[in-house]
């Protein structure tokens, strides 16, 4: 890794950039062996993720042909191409994870997306899919809803090392950190090691301007008055930033306050959605203003060659007492026009969930149009 390269000072000031892209193409051209060359320490993947991957190229024909002849339905055709994968990543972040003492190296697989709000679904296939990749480096993705919480202390109770997905909002957050530390002090009285327990919660951001400016322009076109409708439009884009550093400081005082159980981990805080919806805000604004330590900053392929290419690192722009005070100030703003962050959470949940069970639905389909026609001697 180059020390003096963007990626290489995130990782000085105590942050972890991971990838959050995953396709077979990707490891077998070597791609993924450079970006862990240049600075990236875990990986992460989703349904839409997967569903890309699998549209492009021909990488897994063979794979699916093989397992179509065990007649296997779509869905296990999907986990056995996504299984296979997993493992392969995971072996090659492993010296990564042995290096950092189990802190990074790890690469994520998600539970069924449909299976959002269903607790005891969500856990027996979080154990199912913990037992079948068999990688210590693994994490499990379980969303952030109701259902999900307790599902996320089961599991780490069991030792799964879980990343919780589709954090939107500061309550769910505080629920989660709660979730965490039950799960902890189960597997402490369950006598397992802490240590080699891991976490983190996935806090999604630019969805989050995408929505609240959607918001604002709205306010703006029926208002009447010009002074508010200025007012307005000078907070767009300051949500995603400021509801994040809000979620830092929540995790600083939980720390604080409230300290985890010997040998435990604290979960760290990841940033998803990373990649700039909005072009108007530059293609790495939410990378370099979401710097801190015990962090991670999971970014897609074109977020990580841009700040490469020109990332500038200020130093810990995420929680200095600027920093905060500019957040409280931002999240008070939003709410004297009328926005309400809560709710921008809970439509923001809803609607991350229906995407992945909509791309999960895609997916299957793809498989099987793609077994299909393989079946037939094409070559789709």
């Amino acid at each position: 890794m180059r020390s003096n390269s963007p990626l290489g000072q995130l990782s000085a000031l105590g942050q972890s950039p991971w990838c959050d892209q995953l396709s077979r193409e990707m490891l077998a051209s070597g791609q993924l062996a450079t970006l862990i060359s240049m600075g990236i320490t875990g990986l992460t993947s989703n349904p839409t993720i997967f569903q890309k991957a699998l549209a492009d190229g021909d990488s897994y024909n063979d794979q699916i042909r093989e397992a179509a002849s065990r007649r296997l339905d779509a869905k296990a055709i999907y986990e056995e191409l996504a299984v296979r994968d997993i493992r392969a990543v995971a072996d090659l972040l492993e010296p990564v994870y042995r290096a950092t003492d189990r802190r990074d190296g790890y690469v994520s697989l998600e539970v069924a997306p449909d299976l959002a709000g269903d607790t005891v679904a969500s856990i027996e296939e979080g154990r199912r899919l913990w037992a079948e990749v068999d990688r210590p480096n693994l994490m499990i993705k379980i969303p952030g809803t109701a259902a999900g919480l307790p599902a996320i202390t089961t599991l780490l109770a069991e030792g799964i090392n879980i990343n919780v997905t589709l954090l939107f909002g500061l309550q769910r957050y505080r629920e989660v950190l709660e979730a965490h530390s039950a799960g902890l002090s189960q597997a402490r009285a369950n006598r397992l090691d802490l240590a080699q327990i891991a976490s983190v919660a996935s806090f999604f951001i630019s969805r989050v301007d995408t929505l609240v400016d959607r918001l604002l322009d709205f306010k703006a076109e029926i208002s009447t008055d010009p002074i508010e409708q200025v007012r307005l439009l000078e907070l767009r884009g300051m949500a995603a930033i400021a509801n994040a550093r809000a979620a830092r400081a929540i995790w600083e005082r939980r720390m604080e306050a409230d300290p985890l159980p010997d040998g435990g981990r604290p979960q760290r805080l990841l940033w998803a959605s990373t990649g700039t919806k909005n072009k108007a805000y530059g293609d790495v604004r939410y990378v370099e203003e979401l710097i801190g330590p015990e962090t991670v900053t999971t970014l897609p392929l074109e977020t990580i060659n841009a700040f490469d290419d020109h990332g500038r690192v200020r130093g810990v722009t995420l929680s200095g007492p600027a920093e905060m005070e500019e957040s409280v100030a931002t999240l008070r703003a939003l709410a004297d026009v009328g926005i309400k962050m809560g709710s921008v959470a809970e439509e923001l949940e809803t609607a991350g969930v229906k995407l992945f069970v909509d791309s999960f639905v895609q997916l299957v389909d793809g498989v099987a149009t793609k077994t299909r026609g393989l079946l037939v001697g094409g070559s789709a």
